[in-house]
Parts: C-alpha cells; structure tokens; sequence
C-alpha cells in the first residue's frame, strides 16, 4: 500500500459501513469542497450517491482520500502526479501484494480459528 506519510495523526476511521461527506472531511483533514474537486480528478474515487446527490463514502474511499491527502500535501506532488502514481503500475503492483498479504492473514487466522475451535 502506498506510504500513509503524516495519516498517523489523522483520527482513526470507525468501523463503520458508510461514512457521510462531513464525516470524511474530518476523518482526512480535508475541506468537503476539496473532496468534491478530487472526485473529478480521481476517477478511483467514487462514494456511493444516494437521495438528493447525498455522498456516501465507503472505508477504501477514506484510504483513498488519506493516500491522496499525503501525496498532495506531504509529498507535493501535483494533482496529475498523484494520479499517474495511483493508477501506474507501481500502484498496481502494490494493490497486488497487499491483497496477497490479506489472502495471508486471512489464511492464517482460519487456521488459529481451527485451532481454537478443536475440543481440548
């Protein structure tokens, strides 16, 4: 996954299903007028639209934000930068091994879970 650069002093996203645009903008420290802008310029970034054109964000789009976020602000890079370094293949590559670490976990915990689950 893309270096998260200074998100560590970002709140934690709840574990929550949907997040309204107020929400994220103070989950990523990002104006909602700024995330509206990005999602035009970002075509990765797409929330959920619901009644009146309400945004509703999913937690990949707040990684998104925040992975946006640093690389704007933090790393200076420009909006087309940003966007060739998320949709190039360095991106792809480490989308790749971050679902292949998450198959790993994954398969790892099920197999504690089988452990514990074992009668003693």
């Amino acid at each position: 996954m893309l270096d998260q650069g200074n998100n560590t002093e970002l709140p934690a996203i709840p574990a929550k299903r949907y997040f309204t645009i107020g929400e994220v903008s103070e989950l990523c420290g990002v104006k909602p007028h700024v995330l509206r802008y990005w999602e035009q310029e970002f075509p990765a970034l797409n929330p959920v639209k619901r009644r009146g054109n309400r945004r509703y964000y999913q937690r990949h789009d707040v990684l998104m934000i925040r992975q946006i976020r640093s690389l704007l602000y933090d790393e200076g890079f420009t909006i087309t930068g940003a966007r060739a370094r998320l949709e190039g293949p360095q991106a792809r590559m480490e989308a790749s091994m971050s679902h292949q670490i998450v198959r790993q976990v994954r398969m790892e915990l099920e197999e504690i879970l089988s452990l514990l689950r074992r009668p003693s």
